[in-house]
Parts: C-alpha cells; sequence; structure tokens
C-alpha cells in the first residue's frame, strides 16, 4: 500500500481521513494524494424551457473555497514527513475519485459521504471507509473478514493482507446461506500463505446476514472488517437492501474495507 489516494473536503471525518492515510504511507513508506473536488454539475440548474445553465457566482464560490481548502492541506502535509501531491477536479465526486485512483493501492472516504458503495462499484482499487471520528488505528490489532467464497469477497481479502500482518486476532466469518463458492479453507491456506494466522467462524443466521456478520464483529471488538462489496446487484441492494448497504452506516464497526 504505496499509493494512496484519500478524499479531502471541509465535510466531518476530514481530519480522519488524512491522518488515516498519514499514518499509513508512515507504516508502508507510501506516497499521500489528496483529491479536493468541485463538481460543476452540483451548480448547473434548469430554466423553465427545458434548458439548463451553471450558476456561475456560486460555483466560482465553490471554486475559491476548496481552492483555499486545497492550499491549507497542502501546507499542513509539507510540514509531515510523507510525500504527497494534492489534485483538484471538477467531475463529479465518484469519478474523480475513481480517475485518481486507477493507480492507487488504496482510496480512503468517510462512510458519512455517501461515497464508498459507488467508488467500490467504479473503481477496481479497494475502499477504506471510515467513521467521521475515528482513524484507523496502526498497527490493526484485531480484524474480521466477511466470507461468502464469491469474488468480490477474495478481492478484498487480497486487498487486505498489507493490513493483517500485525494483527492480534483475525477472523474469518462465514453465515451459513449461501452454497457453492471458494470454501473458507482456501481463504484460510491463502492468509496462511502469508503469515496470517486466522481463525474461522461459522454462523447461523440471527435476523439478516448483515446483522449476523455486525453481531459477529461486535464481538471480536474488531477494528477493521474487510468484506466484499455488492455481491449482490446494485439494484437488488437498493431495492431490498443488503450487506453492503448495512455496513455504509453500521456503526459498530470503525473501518471497512471494502472490494468489488
Amino acid at each position: 500500500m504505496r499509493s494512496i489516494l484519500v478524499n479531502a473536503d471541509c465535510t466531518a471525518g476530514n481530519d480522519v481521513r488524512i491522518e488515516t492515510a498519514l499514518d499509513l504511507a508512515r507504516r508502508f513508506d507510501g506516497h499521500v494524494t489528496v483529491l479536493v473536488d468541485t463538481p460543476v454539475t452540483r451548480y448547473i440548474a434548469m430554466d423553465p424551457m427545458g434548458g439548463s445553465y451553471v450558476i456561475s457566482e456560486a460555483l466560482e464560490q465553490a471554486r475559491a473555497e476548496d481552492d483555499a481548502a486545497a492550499a491549507a492541506i497542502e501546507a499542513r502535509m509539507a510540514r509531515d514527513d510523507v510525500p504527497f501531491d494534492v489534485l483538484r477536479s471538477e467531475d463529479s465526486p465518484v469519478n474523480a475519485l475513481a480517475t485518481a485512483a486507477r493507480l492507487a493501492d488504496l482510496a480512503i472516504v468517510s462512510r458519512s459521504s455517501g461515497l464508498a458503495g459507488e467508488l467500490a462499484l467504479a473503481s477496481r482499487t479497494p475502499v477504506l471507509a471510515l467513521s467521521d471520528d475515528k482513524p484507523l488505528q496502526l498497527p490493526v490489532r484485531r480484524a474480521c473478514i466477511a466470507w461468502d467464497g464469491g469474488d468480490q469477497a477474495a478481492a478484498a481479502l487480497r486487498a487486505s493482507v498489507p493490513l493483517l500482518g500485525d494483527c492480534q486476532v483475525v477472523k474469518v466469518v462465514t453465515v451459513v446461506e449461501k452454497p457453492g463458492g471458494f470454501p473458507a479453507t482456501e481463504a484460510l491456506r491463502y492468509l496462511s500463505r502469508h503469515g496470517i494466522h486466522a481463525e474461522f467462524e461459522e454462523h447461523a443466521r440471527h435476523g439478516s446476514t448483515e446483522e449476523t456478520i455486525a453481531e459477529a464483529a461486535a464481538k471480536a471488538q474488531a477494528e477493521l472488517l474487510v468484506m466484499g462489496a455488492y455481491g449482490k446487484s446494485r439494484m437488488r441492494e437498493f431495492l431490498f437492501g443488503g450487506v453492503t448497504a448495512y455496513f455504509l452506516d453500521e456503526a459498530r464497526v470503525p473501518a471497512v474495507l471494502f472490494a468489488h
């Protein structure tokens, strides 16, 4: 994890995101790219005849505010010991992040931003979604891996390996509901090859699958949950709910690493 992208703005959780990105870069001798985005689409209005126009005054004010925020972040990071760069964009937030993440090892966002799920779908880069008030503590001491044998879970597992190396406790958690897939024993063998000892836990469903996983993670006092994003279609999750949507809001786990 030497190329770390972090979404920066003036919203809650900004300091947590940047602090986590810097800590990861120090740990892995990495580089932090900070993206400050001013989406032009937020300042496009429709006229009564069905046309559209840019609200120029509001857009220029937003640009000035975000330019100032980018300059403040640059000044702050220049005092640190981590190589970095600051990018500016005027694309939509998910597109801007997905473009910047093409050669990143990890993208960091806040769960409250509503970007994590969409970004996991739009980019091949793993997404670390953080609470607004708690940076990821390094080294991670306790982690859970939500395992259903699917491609998304396997992608998340592979992406998490650098974060799991110094864990005191790693649990591979599966919920009995889905036949087939990649057996959990293979996940344990994969971790073992990377020097990571993991315990396997199989749970019967208590309520929904996501509630069962959340209970297991809370019981394990997990600081990080690793999981695939949108194993079901995004439309199905939108209509009926699902694991990904649940953990975008679930507060019992401080940080979630998503991959699709």
